[in-house]
């Protein structure tokens, strides 16, 4: 009796062992989650308007997931993963002091380095020869001041709030990123010193996270980071490591997206006082128990596999790089990644999108207009956003911002409908950023190189930071706090602090331009143009074809 005991009891945990054994295999355990949720389909639709609303058989798939991924997380992988400590902030993927391949790394000499542009700076100091818009400019055709000062006579710019236009006020459970929209205002995402950004940076940097989504569009995978609060993040995981540079054949649209770029372009687009982005933290996640454990749609699940490393990985579904060739791999489930904070849904603060007057035509060989018209600035000036306005500075300090990080994929932006067209364009997706060190993409400042305007606040800015104290310094800083910290490599920074003086420089030739007759500056402006028109720009769709023929529509059209 005892020993049939025995056999029934050993029977019984040979049964339990080969089933646990079995949800360690990935693909079979995806396979049998589909049987189990009703079909997979409807329990991913599910989720998509909340964990709220999945059925009673879907969140018990959930929670047996959730087991077997501890139980593979804690009992079996130890046993093939490399011995190795897990990640931390000081042990996570740091950048290489050379570049990987042992080469040298090229000698980009810095011309203005040495030149303190005191022209500048006393043309500065004559302000008071200088026409005052009051914070708006009436007429874009009429203005020949390069130098175009747009706040109001006492030396402010006015400001409105969205929480003016709220109805129905906050709600009692409201939390630091639902006040930081209330907050939002016509001139800046945020004000100076916003107590509410070191919170929000601080949530999605710790807390625990609910739900993870594939987010739809785009060429590249993000991830709709949900936490237990409510708010939301997007997520860009980490490809490479900071030293990895633009790849040479690559065009600026078929470039990788880099999740330490978001995290640098939030800090020196605060640091510029521009304050048009959204908060970006970077975060180190456990692929297994962070991600994994919290998807539901069966589409994504499915792409996570442990590589032949023993690494594991995922690659999503999009139009670029998602597939078992490029995956997403941890160290061995460690992964970075960049959480940038949601905007409002659309709902509560509807966005316009319009197209960047100066895009890029995401095709190989053809050109755009403004590559080729030395005259296309007056076409703009004359399109309704850009006539009157704050518009027209904005583009041009959106210029400064996307040169310094060399950003050449900025096609379309999106303004807030609240406050019509003299809202703020928001600085957002910056992940091809900050991909080569040592090239300067001049064709970057095309708006500012053929209208020859930039802001005064933000060429004092420029002056301050090449003068005083170098930009780079403040980028170390303001960045030394993120939990990936260093996250930019050290080429990168000493570029930012290269393309302050080039851009001063060009600020300088566009003064010199406009003391000459008008035939001269004419032909100046001509010969300028054409000798930084090294541009590759259209209006089409990636690889799309489109005959291009110049209309007011073609600037705003959405």
């Amino acid at each position: 009796m005892k020993l049939r005991d025995r056999v029934v009891v050993g029977f019984c945990l040979s049964l339990v062992l080969v089933t646990v054994l079995f949800v360690v295999d990935m693909q079979n355990e995806n396979a049998r989650r589909l049987s189990v949720a009703d079909g997979g389909d409807a329990a991913a639709a599910s989720h998509f308007h909340g964990r709220s609303d999945r059925s009673r058989d879907a969140d018990e798939a959930q929670s047996a997931w959730n087991a077997a991924a501890s139980f593979v997380a804690s009992t079996l992988m130890p046993s093939v993963r490399p011995q190795q400590p897990q990640p931390t902030r000081s042990g996570a993927p740091q950048p290489y002091p050379q570049p990987a391949d042992g080469r040298p790394r090229p000698i980009v000499p810095d011309l203005y380095a040495g030149d303190r542009f005191a022209d500048l700076t006393e043309r500065l100091s004559r302000s008071s020869e200088w026409q005052r818009h009051r914070g708006y400019v009436l007429d874009w055709t009429a203005v020949r001041d390069v130098i175009v000062d747009d706040t109001d006579e006492d030396g402010i710019i006015s400001n409105e709030y969205v929480v003016e236009y709220l109805e129905d006020g906050l709600r009692p459970n409201t939390t630091a990123l639902t006040i930081f929209h209330s907050r939002i205002s016509k001139r800046e995402m945020y004000p100076k010193n916003d107590t509410y950004v070191p919170l929000i940076l601080k949530n999605m940097s710790v807390s625990p996270i609910l739900s993870v989504a594939q987010k739809e569009g785009g060429t590249q995978l993000k991830l709709v980071i949900e936490y237990l609060n409510g708010d939301k993040a997007l997520m860009k995981p980490m490809r490479f490591t900071r030293e990895q540079q633009t790849l040479p054949n690559h065009f600026y649209f078929t470039d990788y997206e880099r999740h330490n770029a978001e995290i640098a372009a939030f800090h020196l687009d605060r640091i510029l006082g521009f304050r048009r982005a959204m908060p970006v933290s970077g975060r180190l996640v456990n692929i297994t128990s962070e991600l994994m454990a919290q998807v539901t749609a069966s589409d994504l699940l499915k792409t996570f596999f442990v590589s032949p490393d023993k690494n594991v990985c995922f690659h999503g579904q999009c139009s670029y790089y998602c597939d078992t060739s490029h995956a997403i791999c941890g160290n061995p489930d460690m992964l970075e990644g960049s959480f940038a904070a949601y905007l409002p849904s659309q709902e509560v603060l509807e966005r316009k999108t319009w197209r960047h007057p100066w895009r890029r035509s995401y095709h190989k060989r053809r050109k755009a207009k403004w590559e080729t018209d030395p005259n296309y600035c007056e076409l703009v000036r004359n399109v309704p956003a850009y006539n009157s306005g704050r518009r027209m500075l904005d583009i041009m300090d959106l210029s400064v911002f996307d040169f310094l990080m060399g950003n050449m994929d900025r096609h379309h932006y999106e303004t807030f409908t609240l406050f019509g067209n003299d809202s703020f364009p928001i600085h957002l997706d910056h992940g091809r950023a900050f991909g080569k060190a040592f090239h300067d993409e001049m064709s970057i400042l095309a708006p500012i190189i053929q209208c020859c305007h930039i802001r005064k606040s933000t060429l004092e800015t420029l002056l301050r930071f090449h003068n005083v104290k170098k930009l780079s310094e403040h980028m170390r800083e303001s960045m030394a706090d993120d939990p990936l910290s260093p996250i930019l490599w050290e080429p990168h920074l000493t570029a930012i602090d290269r393309r302050v003086g080039l851009i001063l420089q060009k600020v300088r030739e566009c003064l010199s331009v406009s003391t000459m007759s008008g035939e001269d500056a004419a032909e100046e402006t001509r010969v300028r143009t054409a000798a930084n028109a090294t541009f590759d720009v259209d209006t089409g769709d990636v690889g799309q074809e489109v005959k291009y023929t110049v209309r007011s529509r073609d600037i705003t059209q959405d």
